[in-house]
């Protein structure tokens, strides 16, 4: 089941400020997710919230999972120091 992925306005604005090489791994991981959604359980984030996420090198990429629409949401993408700040 092929999931079509969607980004917040926010995300697209952040991801100019990557380098071009991250840019190039996170991007293939996001395709690897919408053809291949991961076991939620084991991507599921800690806490009274709906965000999974994923490793893509130094970068995280946080996602809600829209099974109704057949959606990925990505919600913010980050450095692994930082991303889990100020989630909305």
């Amino acid at each position: 089941m092929i999931f079509a992925v969607e980004f917040r306005p926010a995300v697209l604005k952040s991801l100019k400020r990557f380098p071009k090489c991250d840019l190039v791994r996170i991007k293939k991981k996001i395709d690897d997710l919408s053809r291949n959604l991961p076991d939620p359980a084991t991507t599921k984030m800690k806490g009274n919230n709906s965000f999974h996420k994923i490793r893509s090198g130094n970068y995280r990429i946080i996602y809600e999972i829209h099974d109704d629409r057949l959606v990925i949401l990505v919600v913010k993408i980050g450095h692994r120091k930082d991303v889990y700040k100020n989630l909305p």
